[in-house]
């Protein structure tokens, strides 16, 4: 049976004098098993008195020692915030110093309590603040482990919230370098539609290259021109734990999100593919309504958008540009992971474009190497088509060269590559085989790798395991028949002109000879 409440006490006892006013209080307390004064309470008020608190009981271990412990606490306010007493360190100086007979865990308490007591605990308060449509946003990283094509890495999340609808953009980088901090916002933007006018940041290296008095930083340059080509005002938190607080609105969606949406961790085969898992939790979140909102994450979206900023009618490059020097492998280093580029410009230097997913490598105008950008850290992303030249003079290194585990990795180099290699060497030997083979792929440049597949399949079933055979074949699949004229009726008569006539220049070289 359920233990009835004062409340509910007091509620009996009021109805059963209400209903028999001739009852007495010494009847009333023996039928409810309660002392007469309580009937004599319930009959006064229907709410129970407050309960009367206990005295303070002695605490004989502690109480010989509250002054010296109290002094020493009060004097930690004028000494340094680093050597100031710990529970432990008062504990120990009362043992020491005093000879005193206390256990660790009673001084433990007694500080604590006692800290709170004297004021000597900040408190911070919080103040609630309101967001008009539009008016700012919040940016941070946050991070999480993922598997990607098998491998276990840590990658950064991008994240962009608007403070009044709460709508928040997420994407995934395998960095937080400026490069993915610029791209965030340009993506940000467009997935928004528009530009919020303030965007609240913590001193994140990307935009900040030193925090100066206050509120003034010094801002990167790339920065500073992101911000002028979107038309948006910055605002910098102060730095350390405080900072954090005034920006909470994106430091709590990074944690919802993760767990929400990345638990458990994420198997994918590309940062592609991981990102849109991310989009398709961002649309999953436009349903949700959060806490002391009146509707959906999208229906209050959808008129805060109209408030937002005009986006610019050209995209800002988030693209860095720097020149790199190509080692002696054929590669450049970017974050410290390589990127292989055509084995001729080794030991020059080439202007290289880099943004959170995509190298660009250029020799001059000109594009010579485009990569997808790794994630993790001293990753190689080479391409085959890069050593061939070398190939052709060092057959030998094809077998465990990095490039052709990759291209067996990416489907680039077949299973019916592999076949015409085993039988070129089969007839060829393991040198003159190997380069039958690269002279194949050189041809990949030039020719369509479906005709060259066919041909090479050709090739080996036929045993006619020429490259020139192959090439040959290849070309005359490739070939396609010239299309048909199409009529176009009378419709361009009158662009029609007479065959031209060489009759003046005739007559020129008669009077001539005349």
């Amino acid at each position: 049976m359920r233990q009835r409440s004062r409340v509910e006490l007091f509620e009996q006892i009021r109805r059963d004098r209400r209903a028999d006013p001739s009852v007495s209080v010494r009847e009333l307390a023996r039928s409810h098993g309660v002392h007469r004064r309580t009937v004599r309470q319930a009959i006064t008020s229907a709410v129970p008195p407050p309960r009367q608190g206990y005295p303070a009981r002695a605490r004989p271990a502690i109480d010989p020692w509250r002054e010296v412990i109290d002094g020493w606490l009060i004097a930690d306010q004028d000494a340094p915030r680093k050597q100031r007493h710990t529970a432990r360190r008062v504990w120990q100086r009362l043992v020491a110093e005093h000879d005193a007979t206390v256990a660790e865990v009673t001084v433990s308490r007694y500080v604590a309590s006692r800290r709170v007591e004297l004021g000597l605990v900040d408190r911070e308060v919080f103040v609630p603040q309101v967001h008009a449509p539009g008016a700012e946003a919040e940016v941070d990283f946050g991070e999480f482990e993922t598997v990607i094509a098998g491998t276990s890495v840590k990658v950064w999340m991008f994240v962009m919230r608007l403070s009044h609808s709460g709508r928040a953009f997420h994407v995934a980088y395998g960095t937080q370098a400026q490069e993915a901090f610029l791209q965030g916002h340009v993506e940000a933007f467009a997935h928004f539609g528009g530009v919020p006018a303030r965007v609240r940041y913590d001193n994140l290296k990307p935009a900040v290259t030193r925090v100066l008095k206050g509120r003034d930083r010094a801002e990167s340059d790339r920065f500073i021109a992101l911000r002028s080509h979107y038309g948006f005002d910055s605002f910098f938190c102060i730095p350390g734990k405080q900072g954090a607080h005034e920006k909470g609105g994106v430091e709590g969606e990074i944690g919802r999100f993760r767990r929400r949406h990345l638990v458990p961790t994420p198997t994918v085969a590309s940062l592609a593919e991981l990102n849109q898992r991310v989009a398709a939790g961002d649309v999953t979140d436009d349903a949700r309504v959060i806490t002391g909102h009146h509707a959906t994450v999208g229906v209050e979206f959808a008129a805060e958008q109209p408030t937002l900023l005009l986006l610019p009618s050209d995209r800002f490059d988030p693209g860095v540009v720097e020149q790199r020097r190509v080692d002696h492998r054929s590669r450049v280093s970017i974050r410290q992971n390589h990127y292989s580029v055509p084995a001729r410009y080794v030991g020059r230097r080439l202007m290289v474009r880099f943004t959170a997913t995509t190298v660009t490598a250029f020799d001059g105008p000109k594009v010579v190497a485009v990569h997808e950008r790794a994630t993790g850290r001293y990753v190689e992303v080479l391409s085959l088509d890069h050593y061939l030249e070398v190939l052709t003079r060092k057959p030998g290194a094809l077998p465990g060269a990095t490039a052709l585990a990759q291209a067996k990795t990416a489907g680039a180099f077949t299973p019916a590559h592999q076949r015409y290699w085993d039988a070129t060497r089969r007839v060829l030997g393991d040198g003159r085989g190997t380069r039958a083979l690269v002279e194949v792929l050189l041809a990949h440049r030039t020719l369509p790798a479906v005709a060259l597949t066919e041909a090479m399949n050709a090739a080996v079933n036929a045993g006619i395991l020429s490259p020139e055979v192959v090439i040959i074949d290849a070309r005359a699949r490739a070939t396609t028949a010239a299309a048909p004229p199409v009529p176009v009726g009378d419709a361009l008569a009158r662009y029609d002109r007479p065959a031209p006539s060489l009759t003046g220049y005739d007559d020129l070289l008669t009077n001539r000879r005349a």
